[in-house]
């Protein structure tokens, strides 16, 4: 088992990284695309940037590929400055989300491509393609052209075509977003265990949450150009730092109010909307009278027909207002008498065609003091 500083290099005072975003600004005219952007990234990372469209996540993974220079700020990679390194002679590959593959070359001819100008001769060039096809499960599947294949396949080609070049880093630009959904999911896997199996860095640009989630060690979250949180899927889920990251990663439910009490580990906050004071377990970050929003994910609630009993239990009383299934769970909007909708996610447990509650049922809908978090901002 790996020691939890080499298997989380980020948390270790003494680690390297291996790219330093050093206070990278890019702008383009009277717009600023990326503001002050400063991040660290390990050596074998799965590194996800995350944000909405517009917020600057493509410009960054395009500056430190070298196909944009940066405004201001700096970009070194094992130590090297880049600025002034052009962008075939980075130690990095780009995967585009296009995949931009030519439609008149065999598979092998598409990944031979990326190394058409190494000094090798044609034995080696040739162990290289069939290395890297090898890698992506496509040796079979050498002489097809691209329009013979599956959106996946085309995938892995555009894959290995960037990992035959052998990169240091290697930057992806939303690869899995022409992939329906069950093949995106599947990839998503295949691309962990390459990544793990060739031991490089991947930098991956994404707007799908989940699929950041489900494949980094670390993500940025991005609004407007700037990074607004660095840290694990769970970190980002579990503790957001603020109600944009809160609403955008995953869906939330945020309650307005004030603090009127701050006691030791758990504090008191009056919400309007709820008609009451909702608890939620601190450690002493907060004191009375603070505008805060409570955030709670959908999960983390009960729903039943019956009040819960308990201590440190937060209730609301309300009407089922619109129900969806999803076959492995229901998602519920909860009315309650403010008029507020509450956002709730329950497992289907049971294999059966009949609603426990339906649409109109009154019930209660209940979470406990640790289940929520509080946020200033």
């Amino acid at each position: 088992m790996l020691k939890a500083d080499s298997a989380r290099p980020w948390t270790n005072p003494d680690a390297k990284p291996q790219i330093v975003i050093d206070g990278v600004s890019k702008t383009f005219g009277s717009v600023t695309a990326v503001d002050n952007v400063s991040l660290n990234i390990y050596q074998g990372e799965m590194f996800a940037l995350v944000g909405a469209s517009g917020c600057g996540k493509t410009t960054l993974l395009r500056t430190l590929a070298g196909f944009e220079r940066q405004t201001s700020g700096h970009i070194s990679i094992d130590g090297v400055e880049m600025s002034a390194v052009p962008p075939h002679e980075r130690p990095v590959n780009m995967m585009f989300q296009s995949y931009a593959l030519f439609p008149h070359m065999t598979v092998e001819s598409n990944v031979g491509y990326g190394i058409r100008r190494f000094p090798i001769d044609r034995t080696e060039r040739k162990r290289r393609i069939e290395q890297a096809l090898e890698m992506v499960q496509l040796a079979h599947l050498g002489r097809r052209k691209p329009h013979q294949l599956s959106g996946g396949q085309r995938q892995r080609v555009a894959l290995a075509r960037a990992l035959i070049r052998r990169p240091k880093v290697l930057l992806l630009d939303e690869p899995l977003s022409a992939l329906d959904k069950k093949l995106r999911e599947k990839t998503q896997f295949e691309l962990m265990d390459l990544q793990h199996e060739v031991g490089i860095t991947f930098v991956v640009v994404t707007h799908d949450q989940d699929e950041a989630m489900a494949l980094s060690s670390r993500i940025a979250v991005m609004d407007r150009g700037k990074v607004v949180q660095v840290g694990t899927p769970s970190e980002i889920y579990e503790f957001p730092a603020s109600r944009f990251v809160a609403d955008f990663v995953g869906t939330t439910n945020l309650f307005e109010g004030t603090i009127t009490a701050a006691e030791p580990g758990l504090v008191r906050v009056q919400c309007s909307e709820t008609g009451s004071e909702l608890l939620v377990d601190d450690v002493g970050r907060f004191c009375a009278r603070q505008r805060v929003w409570v955030a709670l994910r959908p999960e983390k609630i009960r729903l039943g027909k019956q009040p819960p009993v308990g201590e440190r239990v937060n209730v609301l009383r309300g009407v089922v207002w619109e129900l969806g299934y999803l076959g492995k769970s229901s998602t519920y909007q909860i009315k309650i008498p403010s008029g507020k909708l509450v956002t709730v996610q329950a497992q289907n447990e049971r294999r059966t065609s009949e609603w426990a509650i339906d649409w109109n049922d009154e019930v209660y809908v209940s979470w406990q003091a640790d289940a929520a978090i509080i946020l200033q901002s």
